[in-house]
């Protein structure tokens, strides 16, 4: 899917990403992946036509059906502008604390750096509550103190928008599960 994304500029080496949509996992695919086996040390049934082994994302996706279910959670995909999903990577997201910095994307508030992810203000909550719910559906996905400080305080800052909770009836209606984190927030 190609959309024109001329209000947030992008670096010269994400050009082919700029102009396009991608969905993006508001909780990076690694962060579940890593707990699998296969992730970390690869399965037999990971080589390639010429014989080679292989083990993470890919070995991961062939070989574990609840880590397909996990990576292809909706509750945690947002569309994203390309650039902006290839240059935050797997990164965990963080308050850099630098009120008036600029932005790596112009007019879209979303700072990378140190191998970290500040996102916008309005995206806060609704990152705190993909995060949130992850660890309640997927016993195995844990976040590390730090994170879930951080996710508890956006959750609270940044309630439910009535987006928000339209999205997860929809999503629940499409995947057939609730989102108990935003049905919580909502009653």
């Amino acid at each position: 899917m190609q959309r024109k994304t001329s209000s947030c500029r992008q670096s010269l080496n994400q050009k082919k990403h700029a102009k396009r949509v991608e969905w993006e996992h508001a909780v990076p695919a690694e962060n579940s992946g890593r707990t699998f086996s296969e992730w970390r040390e690869g399965n037999k049934a990971c080589v390639t036509s010429k014989g080679k082994k292989f083990k993470g994302r890919r070995c991961t996706e062939k070989t574990n059906a609840e880590y397909r279910l996990m990576q292809s959670d909706m509750y945690k995909l947002y569309p994203a502008i390309g650039s902006v999903n290839a240059m935050r990577s797997h990164y965990n997201f963080t308050m850099f604390m630098l009120p008036g910095e600029k932005s790596d994307f112009g007019s879209c508030d979303m700072k990378i750096d140190n191998k970290k992810a500040e996102p916008p203000e309005n995206a806060r909550g609704r990152i705190a509550r993909s995060y949130m719910y992850m660890e309640s559906a997927y016993p195995r996905y844990k976040m590390s103190t730090s994170q879930r400080q951080l996710m508890s305080a956006w959750d609270k800052q940044y309630p439910v928008s009535s987006w928000e909770y339209k999205r997860a009836e929809r999503i629940e209606k499409s995947q057939g599960n609730v989102n108990k984190i935003i049905k919580e927030r909502c009653n």
